[in-house]
């Protein structure tokens, strides 16, 4: 795995930037770069299992499975991510994710003056680095579009 780092500097609290990152609706806005139909079940609260997903072009559930292992308002959210969704079903062991299990998202919020600046860590394998080095950017600029 290799870590992979992010940031942008928005125009907002970091409340704003916190609560708009994490919110349902405002979820769904910002995320629609890597899936239009992303969203989220579960809880963003601390220990609680969380599923990121979206559906494919067959119109099939995929995603993520997840734990949060840090939240602390306005200032750091830390993911686990430990399986994954195909079909609708929950996959937590086996080949398919082996080699990426236990891969951590973190978020960080810096905030300074009347901004914030959000800095995004995150462990990637090298089929993904591209494809999160493209979607990340256009993602955060969304993020900041929806909060200034």
């Amino acid at each position: 795995m290799e870590k992979l780092h992010f940031e942008i500097v928005i125009q907002a609290t970091a409340k704003k930037v916190y609560d708009t990152m994490i919110g349902e609706k405002t979820y769904q806005a910002w995320t629609t770069v890597f899936n239009a139909s992303s969203h989220v079940k579960g809880s963003w609260t601390k220990g609680s299992k969380i599923l990121f997903i979206g559906a494919d072009e067959q119109g099939k559930q995929g995603g993520m499975v997840s734990r949060i292992l840090e939240n602390i308002p306005n200032q750091f959210i830390s993911i686990e991510h430990y399986g994954m969704i195909k079909d609708g079903q929950e996959i937590v062991s086996g080949p398919e994710v082996e080699r990426w299990a236990g891969s951590h998202e973190n978020y960080t919020f810096k905030e300074k003056g009347s901004e914030t600046t959000l800095s995004v860590a995150l462990d990637s394998d090298e089929e993904y680095k591209s494809y999160f080095e493209g979607m990340w950017p256009k993602a955060l600029a969304t993020l900041k579009s929806i909060c200034e």
